[in-house]
């Protein structure tokens, strides 16, 4: 038992996704043309559907669901009160700040739209309906000036009491400023909102520890009842995801770079090479901070004062990864439900997940969380989540990768803009040697 607790999360989650798979697959062998199988021990016997299908792999996994449903509007929330408010440096909130947040937000527009228009070319999900016992009413599409109307919420308790997560988000939005301009007082509520997020975060790794079994009762579930041909898709939507990742990396990025620096994308690249495989292992913006932060300074030359800032803004609320499986994640259930969504409800899409990454803290697992409220927002079943769960936390370790990249991206961006970029350094391949032996005891 200790050695499983010594596992990373990553190789307790690829274990409970194995032995899901196994179970199911075993258990959808012994079902076959039949409603029930029971298995006797004994003086009395154990129905495999009943028992197990419909009773452990339900309730364990409908559980683990509810608990990432739990998490959504207190993590949204409180996580989105703390970025904002904690630009209280009226400098910060000026100029810099400014440039900053619009870069950030802009990134990630761009690659939740490339995520969905990859989605929409390919259709990972389409032709595999999932057999499912709810009911799913079409609703009529609100026009887009409804719904930007609707984002401002006439009573914010009553949004968040009813999941309204666009109210939520702008409500946050308004309430952090507020705090930041609001001096003394608003520096004890932050204290008491940074103490809040502190809680909630662990409250997060918690559930995030028992995510292997949720993953497990999941797959076992999926698996008795699921067909070949939603494996394929499920391995065509892996490869939709990080196809849109790699285009947002290595070219989005890099046209982004290019026209706001002139500087070379390749050196850029290649100077983010050990920060991104250390992100890649840790799944978590936040704890690569210090190691990008020293990449941005040391490697890419930009001054402290401005990395400074935006770097630990950027793991706050730059998220192109999670934006990126959010879209392709929404596109692909959608068609796995045989659920048709307008125009409006992909506009939304954009909308909903280009905001929420600034309520997206940077540790492992909280993109699900975003996914969960992303697809009520648009009207699909939460369930889906279930389908992509299995291969999340490999995607999940890339999309850490892409959000650093973006990261420096924008300090550099930034910092050129202000006249705080070494230039010297960024074209130096030999700058901060020492920094690269680091890195490398760290592989």
């Amino acid at each position: 038992m200790s050695k499983i607790s010594s596992m990373g999360l990553t190789t307790r989650i690829m274990i409970g996704m194995v032995l899901g798979i196994l179970v199911g697959s075993i258990f959808q062998a012994i079902l076959a043309g039949e409603d029930d199988y029971l298995i006797p021990l004994g003086l009395f016997s154990l129905p495999i559907k009943a028992f197990f299908v419909d009773g452990i792999f339900h309730v364990g996994g409908e559980i683990f669901i509810n608990s990432l449903k739990m998490l959504v509007v207190p993590l949204v929330f409180v996580s989105l009160v703390c970025g904002t408010c904690s630009l209280s440096d009226p400098k910060k909130l000026g100029r810099l700040g400014g440039k900053s947040i619009s870069l950030y937000l802009l990134t990630t527009a761009i690659a939740i739209t490339v995520a969905i228009s990859l989605a929409l070319l390919f259709s990972p999900g389409e032709g595999v309906p999932l057999p499912t016992n709810t009911a799913y009413d079409e609703k009529v599409p609100p026009s887009l000036a409804s719904v930007l109307i609707a984002m401002f919420p006439t009573n914010p308790f009553e949004a968040m009491a009813k999941g309204n997560m666009l109210q939520v988000i702008v409500f946050a939005l308004l309430f952090g400023i507020a705090m930041a301009l609001s001096g003394k007082a608003g520096n004890r509520i932050a204290n008491i909102f940074e103490d809040l997020n502190t809680v909630i975060l662990k409250l997060v790794t918690l559930l995030m520890n028992i995510a292997p079994y949720g993953v497990f009762f999941l797959m076992a579930k999926l698996f008795t009842t699921i067909e070949l041909e939603l494996i394929v898709k499920l391995i065509q939507y892996f490869l939709v995801v990080v196809a849109a990742l790699f285009i947002h990396a290595f070219v989005n990025y890099s046209i982004l770079l290019k026209i706001f620096t002139g500087l070379s994308p390749v050196k850029f690249l290649t100077k983010m090479k050990h920060a991104c495989l250390f992100g890649f292992s840790t799944s978590s913006s936040s704890a690569t901070m210090p190691i990008t932060l020293e990449t941005a300074t040391k490697k890419l030359g930009a001054s402290n004062s401005v990395a400074s800032f935006t770097i630990p803004l950027g793991a706050t609320i730059n998220m192109d990864g999670t934006a990126i499986m959010q879209g392709v994640a929404t596109v692909f259930i959608a068609q796995v439900y045989g659920i048709d969504l307008s125009v409006t409800d992909y506009l939304t899409v954009i909308l909903t997940a280009t905001l929420a990454s600034v309520g997206t803290a940077g540790v492992p697992g909280v993109g699900l969380i975003m996914l969960a409220m992303v697809l009520n927002q648009v009207g699909l079943p939460v369930e889906g989540i279930s389908i992509i769960i299995g291969v999340d936390r490999l995607l999940d370790m890339t999309r850490t990768a892409v959000n650093i990249t973006g990261d420096c991206m924008v300090t550099c961006v930034v910092a050129k803009s202000e006249g705080e970029l070494d230039e010297t350094v960024f074209n130096d391949p030999n700058a901060a040697k020492d920094l690269e032996d680091y890195h490398k005891s760290l592989d």
